[in-house]
């Protein structure tokens, strides 16, 4: 298991963005030297966890449960097969393209080492924005993603380090529930009956999945 490429976004007009002065960071490319990684902040305010990396919308965007977003290798190659047409790594808008690991399929909370230093938290899939689909230019693309359920995974970042495309990821550690990105994603989406499992994640779970879930779990009980 490991990191094929670090990707990192340069700001870039957009039509389709809601970021500041119609700019979106999702265009990444992979880069060659080392880059730092640590927590950017409470979202609203802070971007990416990586150095250099751009979040230009960050009402939706970056912040400390979503400071990192991997996307697998293996999904980008079913994804070229499905559409006919080559996704380079980063073509997602993802910071890392993994390989060897079922990245939409991670549990929440399964922590990844990566290189020496670095240690990432799983938290959550990505729901795809009308910024992914005009990058992509794919028509009807967000519920197309939203359908296949392929969402690969946020991150936030437990302990700061330095990575480089090539380093090794390690699972130190492995949750006891069965409450992975792909189930988080469409609990909030598209089957809302699942919300009250991921409660099974507890505090590891994005912020706003966990209020999402505990707010549909009161409303169902019955008043007394």
């Amino acid at each position: 298991m490991k990191v094929l490429t670090v990707n990192i976004g340069r700001p870039t007009a957009s039509p389709d963005s809601d970021g500041a002065g119609g700019l979106t960071g999702i265009a990444k490319q992979p880069h060659d030297g080392p880059v730092r990684v640590a927590d950017p902040g409470p979202k609203g305010r802070g971007g990416s966890g990586l150095a250099g990396d751009a979040v230009c919308d960050l009402r939706h965007h970056g912040g400390t449960d979503q400071a990192v977003y991997a996307y697998a290798r293996e999904e980008l190659d079913a994804w070229e097969r499905e559409l006919g047409r080559p996704l380079p790594n980063g073509a997602f808008g993802e910071n890392l393209t993994t390989l060897g690991l079922t990245v939409s399929e991670a549990l929440i909370g399964e922590r990844w080492r990566i290189g020496d230093q670095l240690v990432l938290e799983v938290t959550s899939g990505r729901i795809p924005c009308r910024t992914f689909a005009g990058h992509l230019g794919e028509r009807g693309w967000v519920k197309r993603f939203t359908r296949e359920g392929a969402t690969g995974a946020y991150l936030r970042v437990i302990e700061p380090g330095t990575i480089r495309s090539g380093d090794v990821v390690e699972v130190v550690h492995t949750p006891r529930h069965e409450v992975t990105a792909a189930m988080e994603f469409r609990a909030t989406t598209t089957e809302r009956e699942l919300l009250p499992r991921l409660l099974d994640a507890g505090d590891a779970l994005h912020p706003e999945a966990l209020r999402a879930a505990r707010e549909y779990v009161a409303r169902q009980s019955p008043v007394t």
